[in-house]
């Protein structure tokens, strides 16, 4: 399994929009994404730095995304030349 890198909360946000969630709301410095298809909600702190390690896996974890799936974004949009920043 490759390690997953760090990323930002802009990042972590295409990963969920490309998984079906949308943004629901926004209140402070914390955006909360809706799937209706899976009823799911999860929030996401909106910082310019990259998001902990922890925080990163517990939001995909919420989302039920896998860090394969993760991964396999991240691969895309290295390929298709779009930088990872």
């Amino acid at each position: 399994m490759s390690k997953l890198p760090s990323l930002t909360s802009q990042e972590v946000i295409e990963i969920l929009e490309k998984h079906g969630y949308h943004l629901l709301r926004s209140k402070g410095n914390h955006r909360i994404y809706y799937n209706s298809n899976t009823k799911k909600l999860v929030v996401v702190p909106y910082h310019k730095k990259d998001l902990p390690k922890g925080t990163l896996l517990e939001i995909l974890k919420q989302a039920g995304i896998s860090r394969e799936e993760a991964l396999a974004f991240l691969e895309k949009r290295k390929k298709k030349g779009l930088p990872n920043r």
